[in-house]
């Protein structure tokens, strides 16, 4: 961070603005993006070595095992999941933050989001150990980071689909407003369609065979 002088009343004044809603979407987004393009590297470069089966079936697209396994499509899904990774552990600390502002007077909501917290480091740990540590290397940490990514996300989401629904019941104003009680100012459908992508991609993705 560039700073001035001292006494300076610019000193911490930020350098950067960036919307909350603009930086989830973004984020989640990232790893569609890797996939499509590993996807599209595939089928144009690599076609017949991606939908080769040893039992001789007609593929006419790759699965994601395959699209991701080859170079530099492993290099793109990688670059793509570590820049996806690394602000989730920020995110998580921010909802974390703000489910404590939310359910300072409720002991049990508090937990939920002290689980939360713990479930979204553990499913970005785990989606980042079965990203760079292939089956083919050390097959036992690939195929348990998948394990603990698929049950860490899942419950994740659904502690957050509660936390919200508390939020939404006890916390919006008749109105249903969010501006006076949203520090994010995102509507309800925009959350929802962001975990919605997220439950696209954690359906879709599966443990590659060889990569």
């Amino acid at each position: 961070m560039l700073l001035g002088p001292y006494g300076s009343l610019d000193r911490d004044r930020p350098l950067v603005r960036l919307q909350f809603t603009s930086f989830a979407v973004a984020t989640v987004l990232l790893p569609l993006t890797g996939l499509i393009a590993c996807l599209f590297i595939s089928l144009v470069y690599h076609f017949e070595d991606s939908t080769f089966t040893h039992c001789h079936v007609s593929n006419y697209l790759p699965s994601i095992s395959a699209a991701i396994s080859r170079v530099p499509e492993r290099y793109i899904w990688r670059c793509c999941i570590g820049l996806h990774s690394a602000p989730r552990f920020l995110m998580a600390a921010t909802y974390f933050s703000f489910y404590r502002g939310r359910f300072a007077q409720r002991l049990p909501e508090l937990l939920l989001s002290g689980l939360a917290l713990l479930c979204s480091i553990a499913e970005n740990t785990g989606l980042m150990l079965l990203t760079y540590v292939s089956s083919t290397e050390t097959y036992s940490v690939h195929q348990n980071s998948f394990i603990v990514f698929i049950a860490s996300s899942i419950l994740h989401m659904l502690i957050t689909c509660r936390l919200w629904y508390v939020i939404k019941r006890h916390y919006v104003n008749p109105e249903g407003s969010w501006r006076t009680r949203d520090p994010f100012r995102a509507p309800w459908w925009r959350i929802k369609g962001v975990l919605l992508v997220e439950v696209v991609f954690f359906m879709v993705l599966k443990v590659p065979k060889e990569a």
